[in-house]
């Protein structure tokens, strides 16, 4: 799946022929000019800042090719969206309505968030502790980290606890006391200069938070669009309660995915410089935002986290985060009548021994003469190339060797 990302001031979008051409006036001529073109046939979304201008004609193809169209505003707000028009699905919302109101239903699927949520915060713990671990064992002076191992241990007692409770009041405080938890101690993985402090949103107070909310942002809107497409109401939530001007169930279905995509995305983009605290993020309405160029080295590195292929424990097969998402409004949809087949998504237990697994299985099917064309499919995964205009997801697999594909493999990684 390929996402476009337009968030050049002044750009301009229009069709031409079966590509979307991307322009912006010369500041010193003031004529056009082209500063992309894609073509439709590789395009699943298109995500464009409210800065940027979009003829009718283009919105009305890109509708007419099932490509949603989200809308960013300056402070990284979801503004809104155009979605293709879906078949009417009345009966699954009339059983949608009455499972809300069903206080054992909304209990039990509340209960299968959280729990995910909490392991999910429980093995980037474990994870980060492991890998400082082993620095720790080149670098013999540095410090251990008992606080993660103690919070790891304590998550799991959550777990435990959430099983045994018998009110949505009760979910909704285990969560929220994990989560307290959880962030004391991924914090202090952050790099010297990445100031965390709390957890703060509307306005987020610093450049780690800016981060985190844009994440969740971004999560939030992917799970509204899969709502709408799958025939779901995305405002009746469970974990999240049903109120007006949210989508509840979109952010209840975002709660597994909070640790592996917005914190685990956030400390990746400080501690490799990727983002830097001073250069791209700026102070408005007393918040702090990513700035133009922040936000595209943000875009770019969240669409390689979706869209990277890694083989997962939890579904039996290779998949993306994205995948993922949509797995789980597809889940949803079918709990409303069997509430036992909801399982949402899990982070794989072992990254390291995963990782060789794959490896493993690829030499197999090397050694017992498997077609090679076959091999390649599975070990490569999607290639990114940035503009520095727009960004644009380019899907095209790269293949090559065998080898080359199980260099592909490395690249794909294990979530």
């Amino acid at each position: 799946m390929a996402t476009a990302c337009i968030l050049q001031q002044n750009a301009c979008v229009h069709l031409k022929s079966r590509h979307l051409e991307v322009s912006r006036a010369n500041p010193e001529t003031g004529k056009q000019e082209v500063l992309r073109s894609i073509p439709l046939h590789d395009l699943d979304r298109l995500i464009i800042s409210e800065d940027a201008q979009m003829t009718s004609r283009a919105l009305a193809r890109m509708l007419r090719e099932d490509i949603p169209i989200s809308v960013l505003g300056w402070n990284d707000r979801f503004l809104g969206g155009f979605l293709p028009a879906t078949p009417a699905q009345g009966s699954f919302r009339l059983n949608q309505y009455r499972r809300t109101l069903d206080s054992e239903f909304t209990l039990e699927v509340a209960r299968q968030w959280v729990t995910a949520k909490i392991y999910n915060q429980r093995r980037v713990l474990q994870r980060l502790d492991a890998a400082r671990r082993q620095h720790r064992d080149k670098n013999s002076d540095e410090m251990e980290n008992v606080t993660a191992r103690e919070t790891a241990d304590d998550l799991g007692g959550y777990l435990k606890t959430v099983e045994a409770v018998r009110s949505i009041d009760e979910v909704r405080g285990l969560e929220g006391a994990s989560t307290a938890r959880y962030f004391r101690a991924w914090s202090t993985f952050l790099p010297e200069g990445a100031i965390f402090g709390r957890r703060s949103t509307r306005p987020p107070l610093n450049a780690v938070n800016a981060c985190i909310s844009f994440a969740s942002t971004l999560l939030y809107h992917e799970a509204v669009t899969f709502l709408h497409s799958h025939g779901l109401d995305p405002s009746l939530g469970a974990l999240h309660t049903t109120e007006n001007r949210r989508w509840s169930l979109a952010l209840d279905l975002i709660e597994p995915f909070r640790p592996a995509v917005g914190e685990s995305l956030t400390l990746d983009l400080f501690s490799r410089s990727i983002l830097n605290p001073k250069e791209h993020f700026e102070h408005r309405e007393g918040g702090v935002y990513l700035n133009d160029a922040g936000r595209k080295k943000f875009l770019l590195q969240y669409e390689r986290r979706l869209e990277r292929q890694f083989l997962s424990e939890h579904v039996g097969h290779r998949t993306t985060l994205r995948q993922q998402i949509e797995n789980e409004a597809v889940q949803y949809k079918g709990a409303l009548d069997t509430p036992e087949t909801l399982k949402p998504f899990r982070m794989n237990w072992n990254h390291a021994s995963s990782w060789h697994r794959q490896l493993h299985s690829l030499g197999h099917l090397v050694g017992r003469g498997f077609p090679q064309d076959r091999i390649q499919k599975i070990a490569t995964g999607p290639k990114t190339n940035a503009h520095p205009d727009c960004i644009w997801r380019n899907q095209t697999p790269t293949l090559g060797s065998c080898c080359s594909g199980l260099r592909g493999l490395r690249l794909s990684g294990t979530i």
